[in-house]
């Protein structure tokens, strides 16, 4: 059994402590907001929404805290319905912070950037390569088994760059 060094931290651990101070000066979130959007916006509108800042409200002469208004990018006709689940997505996000954090919630309609995801399928190899990878094959009866060793060798001829 291995027990974990005293000394040595996680990247994220390094990584949030960096972002989170700058976040929350600029807008006044952290890194777990944003990595716990889609649980928190829920199926509907996590793949067209994004937390964009918080803007807290001064405290009143007693020095007391006010919840603040929490803006929120979302795309096109899903504001309408982001709209009428403002209510319960408040209750989530100050189920989520532990207190009442956020008492409104400011919708403004932008495109909301997701990963661009890349074909998974790499260019035909060509040549010397395409060549190669056929005399490789030679004996393989099964067209499935076939087809998957093609596509990993397609693959990896491609990266080292022979195929192209």
């Amino acid at each position: 059994m291995s027990y974990p060094r005293k000394d040595v931290k996680q990247i994220s651990e390094l990584a949030n402590g960096l972002i989170d101070p700058v976040l929350a000066r600029r807008a006044g979130i952290n890194t777990a907001l944003l990595g716990s959007w889609s649980e928190i916006a829920g199926e509907d509108f996590a793949d067209c929404t994004r937390p964009e800042k918080i803007a807290w409200a001064r405290g009143g002469d007693d020095g007391s805290f006010r919840p603040g208004v929490l803006t929120i990018a979302c795309e096109g006709a899903r504001a309408l319905f982001l709209t009428h689940a403002q209510g319960e997505l408040i209750q989530r996000i100050n189920s989520f912070f532990g207190f009442s954090a956020v008492h409104q919630i400011r919708i403004v309609q932008k495109p909301v950037s997701q990963a661009v995801r890349r074909s998974r399928t790499p260019p035909p190899l060509k040549g010397e390569a395409a060549r190669k990878l056929e005399g490789m094959m030679e004996g393989i009866e099964g067209d499935k088994l076939r087809q998957a060793i093609q596509r990993l060798g397609t693959a990896v001829m491609s990266k080292r760059g022979s195929g192209r």
